[in-house]
Parts: C-alpha cells; sequence; structure tokens
C-alpha cells in the first residue's frame, strides 16, 4: 500500500511549466481530481495534502527545496508519520522516455537523477516506488541541465499532461496494494 506520494520539481514560477516539475504537475492533478487542497507546511519544507483513494488516506508532498534537496522534505515526513521506504511512490521526470510514456518500477538507483539521489540518502533507502514520467532527451548530454528546466514543445506538454491523467485512472491499484495489476496497466500508458 502507498501512504506517500512525493512529487519532484523545483518551486517557483520560472519553473512552473518546466519538464523537471513533471512530479508537481502529477500531483497537482491528482489533488484537484480529489478535490484537495494544498497547505504550506514548514516543517517538511513543502506544499502538503491528504487526500481519500479509494477510501484509504494517502498523504502528498511537493518539496519546497530545490531538486538535489528534495529528500529532506521526504525524510522529515517520512519519519514523522512513520511510513516505510516501501509505502512511498516518488513520481519524477525521466529522460530515458519520450514524452506520452510512463513507467512505475519498485526500488532501483538514481540513474543520475538528482532528486532521486537525495531521497535515497535521506530515506538510507531504496526501496521505494518510482513513476517516472517521460520527458525525452535532448541531443547531447552537455545539454541536460538546460533540457529539464525548460519548457517543452506544445506537442510533448500535450503527451505530458495527458499520459499523468491516464495513470491517475489507474493509481488506486497501487494505493490498495495491487502492485503487480497496477504495473501492468501503467506501464502500457504510451501517448504520443
Amino acid at each position: 500500500m502507498i501512504k506517500l506520494i512525493v512529487g519532484l520539481g523545483n518551486p517557483g514560477q520560472e519553473y512552473e511549466k518546466t519538464r523537471h516539475n513533471a512530479g508537481f504537475l502529477f500531483l497537482d492533478l491528482l489533488v484537484a481530481r480529489t478535490g484537495g487542497a494544498w497547505l504550506n507546511e514548514s516543517r517538511f519544507s513543502g506544499q502538503t495534502s491528504v487526500v481519500t483513494i479509494q477510501n484509504e488516506v494517502v498523504r502528498l508532498i511537493k518539496p519546497m527545496l530545490y531538486m538535489n534537496r528534495s529528500g529532506q522534505s521526504v525524510g522529515n515526513i517520512a519519519r514523522y508519520y512513520k511510513i516505510d521506504a516501501s509505502e512511498i511512490l516518488v513520481v519524477h521526470d525521466e529522460l530515458d522516455f519520450n514524452a506520452g510514456m510512463v513507467k512505475l518500477k519498485k526500488s532501483g538507483g538514481h540513474g543520475g537523477h538528482n532528486g532521486l539521489k537525495d531521497i535515497i540518502s535521506h530515506l538510507s533507502s531504496t526501496d521505494f516506488w518510482r513513476l517516472r514520467i517521460g520527458v525525452g532527451r535532448p541531443s547531447a548530454s552537455h545539454l541536460v541541465s538546460n533540457y529539464v528546466l525548460s519548457a517543452p514543445n506544445k506537442s510533448d506538454e500535450l503527451a505530458i499532461y495527458k499520459v499523468c491523467e491516464c495513470t491517475l485512472n489507474d493509481i488506486d491499484m497501487l494505493i490498495l496494494g495491487e502492485t503487480e495489476k497496477a504495473m501492468s496497466k501503467i506501464n502500457t500508458h504510451i501517448l504520443t
């Protein structure tokens, strides 16, 4: 069962529509869909919400620290509410997938993603779930930083939005602990 969903991104209006903020977008859509509201909580250095999905209470957090410091927020809220790493879903942008692709997986390394790297450090575990939202990759590796911190073109933006919406239809399976079913369903979503 998932008790905490973390959306990764960078705070501030200048980053709002960037590829790196795919995790924030996903959680904003989830909160809108469930009728929740965001609350600024300084003790967790983030915006939090509590929503009910299939009669299960799920906590949400958008760390309001920069991406490479996200783990501080995640570690603090997980310890405060005694949430195990295996009960956490981290939603983040994924360079290895084109816009419109999404994959759900459990555990693994950070793959060079600074947000994941910091979360692993603060949880002292890699045993959390990841929802990887494809944003595509630039043609040259030295362009990655500028690429993720820029807005996608209109067709990619629409594909990212649509795949987030589509995935929200299946998130309840993961919340209820139907992990194999959730992976099977979510990992087939490709909207380009």
